[in-house]
């Protein structure tokens, strides 16, 4: 295993300099929230009890009018860090993506090595630890969602595996320019999200305005692109964090010379919420 891989950005903090111009690209608003990678300084890293030699960006958070069914991190680990004791919310289910470094992940009592490209899915209830292990911090993302069960469906199982082993599914009729790695079939009802990643080759595009239930956060690996985030494009690179409403409308050119790729959270697979908080009706 490697400790680095070149396709993937991680923000390393620091600060800009006194010099720099301090307006950047940085966009709030209802429908969409537009977060550049210039932002993820250490000005804004926060830290996590159970967790030593740690820092993140937290960059989604259910709140009104933002994310309302995830959280996503962008953790930094250093060597010899991690937790026992990752999340004492039981019912949160967690997806984890490393981009650099080590790490041993265990889940139930069955240790994984963790290294660029690992992707691990740890269901709710599971019991699991991390210990970064390299010469250098282990960087991952971690997003995390309380599990919705289904009557008659069972929980989906844990699962680790790493995206080099798992070919793109191009898009029909794109010449292989538009395509999504998918760790877990769309059909497959356990689950009640998906995280993946998608590929655009240099010229592709999302060739329709997309305007659906689903809510998106998307976190930039590599490449350039212009996305359509409801009424704007929005010039975006690697390292820059977008968040979409259920029903902003996106579209995307891949417009740089090289692929351009992001790390996509979306929820599915369960009905409408009816009653509770992200609904109207009361709870029963």
């Amino acid at each position: 295993m490697t400790d680095t891989h070149p396709g993937y950005f991680a923000p390393t903090g620091g600060l800009p300099p006194q010099t720099a111009l301090m307006t950047q690209r940085a966009v709030f608003t209802s429908a969409y929230a537009f977060i550049p990678k210039g932002c993820f300084s250490d000005i804004v890293i926060s830290y996590l009890p159970g967790w030593r030699g740690t820092r993140l960006w937290l960059i989604a958070r259910p709140m009104s009018g933002f994310a309302e069914t995830f959280s996503q991190y962008v953790m930094e680990v250093q060597p010899g860090g991690g937790s026992d004791a990752p999340d004492p919310e039981t019912g949160a289910e967690h997806w984890l993506f490393f981009t650099e470094g080590l790490a041993t992940l265990t889940i139930d009592g069955t240790g994984h090595e963790m290294d660029a490209g690992s992707y691990a899915y740890i269901p709710a209830g599971a019991d699991w630890t991390l210990l970064a292990e390299g010469n250098t911090p282990a960087r991952f993302h971690w997003l995390r969602k309380l599990y919705e069960p289904a009557p008659g469906v069972e929980p989906p199982q844990a699962f680790v595996t790493n995206e080099r082993d798992i070919p793109v599914r191009w898009m029909p009729d794109t010449q292989e320019r538009w395509g999504t790695t998918r760790f877990v079939e769309p059909d497959d009802v356990r689950h009640d999200a998906h995280v993946n990643i998608v590929t655009f080759q240099p010229g592709g595009v999302i060739p329709f305005e997309e305007t659906h239930v689903m809510e998106h956060g998307l976190y930039v690996l590599e490449g350039k692109a212009v996305y359509k985030l409801n009424q704007d494009w929005v010039e975006v690179e690697a390292g820059d964090f977008m968040w979409l409403r259920a029903y902003c409308p996106q579209a995307c050119y891949a417009a740089g010379p090289t692929r351009f790729r992001y790390l996509l959270y979306k929820d599915v697979n369960r009905h409408a919420k009816l009653r509770g908080p992200g609904a109207f009706g009361p709870l029963r």
